[in-house]
């Protein structure tokens, strides 16, 4: 039996290719001679550079730069064959670096990540996949292309603040010291987002009040952000603000795309080209995927629906593991995933489920289990 396994990383617990093998070890336990390849997975977000550099045996490289508050920080992106970056947004400027009364959208700034991306450039990278999830910032992408050369001032000729404050400041847009080099990247942005930048689906009102904005914040900064948008199409007369994915991470999606010439790719599928799933899923008997929670959100981007949709065009039938199960589960089974099996076998807290230990044994024991009724099932 060929069996390929592409598990999403179980955010605290255990990462991707861990959550693989651990899924391999139980079919050995009842298969022991099953052809089992274990793919790394990830959706665009936090865990998509570890995956693809565990999984492609590639490098990282770590630079120094400025966390959402302007702190310095040491940040890590990966470096794949041919030159090609991956470069996750919350590395540098991520809402998890923040303590929850350090989270203020109208001051966190995603200029750390453009810094990243410059180190990248100066590696000669001209390849750059840009993972965008589990930002901190709303200020529509300023920061990160301030880091990357572009001027934005206000009436008196000033460089406007960082962060959504300095948003309404801006009246004119400078390129003139802008990195040469990006006129010869491909950027492709992993991006599951399909928000306008404004309005009230638009990046501060969605996205803001989960970073830190109260409702009247919210407010104050979709106005700021349509003026920004307002000026940029002054500058750029092509630029959409109501393109699907503009709101992405507090309106990256807007800058990287609309000043850098950037793609924004579903994450899942971005991944499985990256590491060639899609292509090993035409031999493969049986499919198997995860994440830590399914639920009604997963059928919105995340890996298990993405990895089980194309396993589906193929005919393959497609097996979830997770953590727990959450409200509106059962549409999974309606995407391509034909069963799912919660791994929890006791009652406990979550910090003991979520240890590496115990994750493991549990996801191991389900699995051996899951395929002790295959084995059964296939000698009646």
């Amino acid at each position: 039996m060929k069996i390929l396994i592409a598990i999403d990383s179980m955010k605290g617990s255990l990462t991707s290719l861990q959550a693989g093998e651990a899924a391999a070890s139980g079919i050995r336990c009842v298969i022991p001679d099953a052809q089992i390849t274990v793919f790394p997975a990830a959706d665009g977000g936090e865990g998509t550079t570890a995956a693809l550099v565990s999984g492609l045996n590639e490098r990282y490289r770590s630079v120094s730069v400025t966390d959402p508050l302007g702190r310095p920080v040491t940040a890590c992106y990966g470096i794949l064959p041919e030159g090609t970056a991956v470069i996750e947004m919350a590395a540098a400027s991520g809402l998890s670096m923040l303590h929850e009364s350090e989270r203020n959208p109208l001051y966190t700034t995603s200029y750390g990540f453009g810094e990243m991306i410059a180190d990248a450039v100066r590696q000669n990278c001209r390849s750059l996949l840009l993972a965008i999830g589990g930002s901190a910032t709303n200020d529509g992408g300023v920061g990160c292309l301030q880091a990357l050369g572009f001027s934005f001032t206000d009436d008196a000729g000033a460089e406007v603040c960082r962060g959504a404050a300095g948003l309404a400041a801006i009246r004119r847009i400078d390129r003139s010291r802008v990195m040469p080099e990006l006129a010869d990247c491909k950027i492709r942005i992993a991006c599951d987002v399909q928000n306008p930048l404004c309005g009230i689906n638009g990046s501060s009102m969605v996205f803001g009040p989960q970073k830190g904005a109260n409702a009247e914040l919210a407010v104050e900064m979709d106005e700021a952000m349509r003026r920004y948008a307002e000026v940029t199409k002054a500058y750029l007369p092509d630029a959409n603000p109501d393109f699907p994915g503009a709101g992405a991470a507090g309106g990256m999606g807007f800058a990287l795309h609309t000043y850098l010439g950037a793609c924004l790719e579903p994450g899942i599928s971005l991944v499985m080209q990256q590491t060639g799933i899609t292509d090993a899923m035409r031999e493969a008997d049986l499919v198997i995927t995860g994440e830590g929670r399914l639920d009604a959100q997963t059928v919105m981007g995340k890996v298990p629906v993405g990895i089980a949709e194309a396993a589906k065009r193929y005919g393959k039938p497609v097996i979830a593991l997770c953590g727990v199960t959450g409200e509106g589960v059962r549409l999974c089974n309606s995407r391509g995933i034909d069963a799912y099996f919660p791994i929890l076998h006791t009652i406990c807290s979550a910090e003991e489920a979520m240890r590496l230990d115990t994750a493991e044994r549990n996801l191991a024991d389900t699995v051996e289990q899951v395929f002790r009724l295959i084995q059964a099932v296939q000698g009646l």
